[in-house]
């Protein structure tokens, strides 16, 4: 079949809505339209026209202009997922996708907070009013449980157990797992879900106002918020909940299995990218214990690297 780009786009989205999430059907959206685009600039509009040469040239000319490689890696992961749909539709030969190569991305230390910073911003949200009960058990749930914020906003009162402190999230690729909240999350969705009940025409857990279901940004603007009232707290992502709950787990002996677990990461590596505070740690400790690392050869204290 000659089947042109834009109709092949169209057909992906429309069965993409069916499997995938709002948000992952949007950025495809986004990113496939973006891709149509580039190949009209080009004089190409048949789908058989399309090469992996083709691809690796509009991912080299968003990397030459700058473009983060996260942000081009999710453009050709998205090119993948739509090549793989139109191999299974018999558009184009399969096995075309897997000459795609991902680019190689920068491994970042994540931004977190410390525990002691935790404390004093979700210590510092004061009141009895259904904002600052909300945002409480809100940022309270995040850091208990270091769910994404996508699966935090997704969250139904059906999957809230808060006699064994258990809740069900929906992770990345509709994988299902339970989380742990504690004691702390626990107490504060106890006072928070009364409010919520007065107000809520929806079975979401966190709402606004309105009673409506929380958005992704709505629950950043929380956070922002509540940094700024806290004078000198560090600004940070609402993921760096996330990063600060698995360090946290770390530094206090959690094994990486488990945190992996937690977390939903598909992969160990993605987990470990959080061990480096543990090993710092670890040296700080090493340092001050060891009887050949604390002093020199001559009897002196060594440095805090230990030399």
């Amino acid at each position: 079949m000659n089947q042109s780009v834009t109709e092949a786009v169209q057909a992906f989205l429309q069965d993409a809505e069916l499997r995938f999430s709002q948000r992952t059907v949007r950025s495809y959206r986004q990113d496939l339209l973006a891709f149509c685009e580039w190949l009209r600039d080009r004089g190409i509009e048949r789908l058989d026209a399309v090469t992996t040469r083709e691809i690796r040239a509009h991912a080299g000319e968003r990397l030459a202009r700058g473009v983060a490689k996260s942000s081009v890696a999710r453009r050709l992961s998205c090119l993948r997922t739509f090549l793989r749909f139109c191999a299974e539709q018999g558009w184009i030969q399969e096995g075309m996708r897997a000459h795609i190569l991902l680019p190689k991305r920068d491994r970042r230390l994540p931004r977190y907070l410390h525990e002691e910073e935790v404390s004093v911003l979700l210590d510092g949200i004061a009141g009895d009013d259904f904002a600052a009960l909300r945002d409480r058990a809100l940022l309270e749930f995040l850091y208990a449980t270091g769910v994404r914020v996508s699966e935090c906003v997704q969250l139904d009162l059906t999957d809230l157990d808060l006699m064994t402190g258990f809740a069900r999230v929906l992770g990345k690729g509709g994988r299902e797992r339970y989380v742990i909240m504690g004691r702390r999350a626990v107490e504060a969705l106890q006072r928070y879900l009364p409010e919520r009940n007065r107000v809520a025409h929806t079975q979401a857990v966190f709402v606004n106002r309105r009673g409506g279901r929380l958005t992704d940004r709505s629950v950043r603007r929380v956070l922002e918020r509540r940094i700024q009232e806290v004078p000198g707290l560090r600004s940070i992502h609402v993921h760096g909940l996330r990063h600060s709950f698995a360090t946290h787990m770390l530094n206090g002996g959690a094994d990486l299995r488990s945190v992996q677990e937690l977390m939903g990461h598909a992969s160990l590596s993605s987990t470990q990218i959080y061990t480096h505070t543990s090993r710092e740690r670890l040296a700080q400790a090493y340092y001050a214990a060891h009887p050949r690392a604390r002093r020199g050869t001559e009897g002196q204290e060594s440095n805090k690297h230990g030399l």
